[in-house]
């Protein structure tokens, strides 16, 4: 993934248009022509946990890239001036059909994956939920598919993001 960082694939000032636009070790650019500063930062996504009356773990199919057809937990990137929990109900709502009841955060996990040929770097917010009901669950948005899984049973190996794998695994070590 090193070829698609930041520092490999951005090569002109995206104010100026300078290709005097130089990668610093701070992980930013700085245009030597109009000293325009640009930090690379992760963006804010969130995964909800859910869990059936079975114990069983909700997962989704993924129906774009990165990771098509990959496993994946339900969720999505903040948008501008939204808190993460608006992301998480929306992002459900929008991929399931579901109302989460309750939430409560769980963890954090860092993640780096292509899309459009360059890195983009998240920091992934889990949350525990809890809902009512599934019976108007369905795939739609960006998801292709879901499933329910026992944490026994978890193929990590069809788990997209190596974020989603280390925070399902960090649930199931807890749900224990």
């Amino acid at each position: 993934m090193m070829s698609t960082r930041p520092k490999n694939t951005i090569h002109y000032c995206p104010k100026c248009g300078s290709s005097e636009f130089s990668f610093r070790e701070d992980q930013s650019f700085l245009c030597k022509k109009c000293q325009f500063h640009l930090y690379i930062n992760s963006a804010a996504a969130v995964a909800a946990l859910i869990i059936n009356n079975k114990g069983e773990i909700l997962f989704t199919k993924r129906a774009i890239n990165p990771h098509k057809g990959m496993l994946d937990l339900p969720g999505g990137f903040v948008d501008i001036m939204e808190t993460a929990e608006q992301a998480l109900v929306r992002e459900i709502k929008e991929e399931l059909n579901l109302d989460i009841d309750k939430y409560r955060y769980f963890i954090s996990s860092p993640n780096e994956y292509v899309f459009g040929g360059l890195s983009v770097f998240t920091l992934d917010l889990a949350y525990i939920c809890e809902l009512n009901s599934f019976n108007h669950i369905h795939a739609k948005d960006d998801i292709s598919d879901y499933e329910f899984i026992a944490p026994d049973l978890i193929p990590y190996n069809r788990i997209g993001g190596e974020s989603i794998k280390r925070i399902t695994k960090a649930f199931v070590q807890k749900l224990g």
